[in-house]
């Protein structure tokens, strides 16, 4: 009877277990469909924003003489490792830890590389392994394009100051709830725009000049790259969990009826034992 004993509270244990995955599956589905909505919404600013600005950076004149555009020898990397406050949500954060120890082990070898980790799960792997030089856990508090701004900035005055020759964001791009895609990608120095075929010959004048018009976007495209970045994170956050839960309930599901016709069987057993025992019994007394 203690092995049946043991069963039942064996399939007590699951149960919890399996309401406790269903309600987190609810949850995550639920902030899902907003940061869904979230970042769908600004994928074509976004695009169109980049678009702009290399269209206009590819019209000008030689180099923009941008300080965000220089070209330099890399010595010095910083990855930016953008992973959640939270686990339970499958390989969601250690994809992110896995891309960022590449770059420092084997695509930029032998070189200094350093980490800015905006998440609580990325600090507490990368921490071990390299030098990180902030950490930000509160940007997931009150995700906006203001808090991401100053987040933004430092890069970028990082950058401008020569303190590092390469800046990577390193992120779950959402594809959908079931997919999540690894992304590293370079945020300084910009990328110089890609040789286009030129398909008009519309002449714009533009006021004020190319050039500074291409100075003032630089500074919002790089903010809204980042901000853009930090939003496909937290929707792929949201459906990795979903679907970790999902997988959870219906594995604690299985194991839960593996446990009851386990747990029928011994007491069927049980009760065939104890009439045999009686059977027995009733017999010895008979002879």
């Amino acid at each position: 009877m203690a092995n049946l004993k043991e069963i039942r509270n064996r399939i007590a244990s699951v149960g919890s277990t399996m309401q406790i995955t269903s309600a987190m599956k609810m949850v995550s589905a639920a902030k899902l469909k907003k940061a869904q909505d979230a970042i769908t919404a600004m994928r074509p600013y976004s695009e169109k924003l980049s678009e702009l600005l290399q269209s206009l950076s590819a019209s000008l004149d030689g180099d923009s003489g941008s300080k965000y555009s220089d070209q330099r020898a890399v010595n010095k990397v910083l990855v930016v490792a953008i992973t959640s406050n939270r686990g339970l949500a499958g390989a969601f954060n250690s994809n992110i830890i896995k891309e960022a120890r590449t770059l420092a082990a084997e695509t930029y070898s032998g070189k200094q590389v350093d980490f800015i980790t905006l998440g609580k799960k990325g600090n507490d792997i990368l921490k071990k392994s390299g030098t990180i030089i902030e950490n930000n856990n509160a940007i997931f508090d009150e995700l906006s394009f203001d808090t991401t701004s100053g987040i933004a900035e430092k890069l970028m005055d990082l950058y401008a100051k020569g303190a590092y020759d390469k800046i990577f964001l390193v992120y779950n791009h959402f594809k959908n709830a079931a997919t999540q895609l690894v992304i590293t990608e370079q945020f300084l120095p910009i990328l110089p725009p890609e040789a286009t075929e030129v398909t008009t010959t519309t002449d714009y004048i533009f006021e004020p000049s190319k050039l500074e018009i291409v100075e003032g976007l630089i500074p919002k495209s790089l903010k809204t790259q980042l901000f853009k970045a930090l939003r496909d994170s937290v929707a792929s956050e949201h459906g990795a969990r979903m679907t970790a839960m999902h997988k959870a309930t219906d594995n604690a599901t299985e194991l839960r009826d593996e446990l009851k016709l386990q747990y029928n069987k011994a007491r069927q057993a049980s009760i065939t034992n104890e009439i045999l025992e009686i059977v027995g019994g009733a017999e010895a007394l008979a002879g």
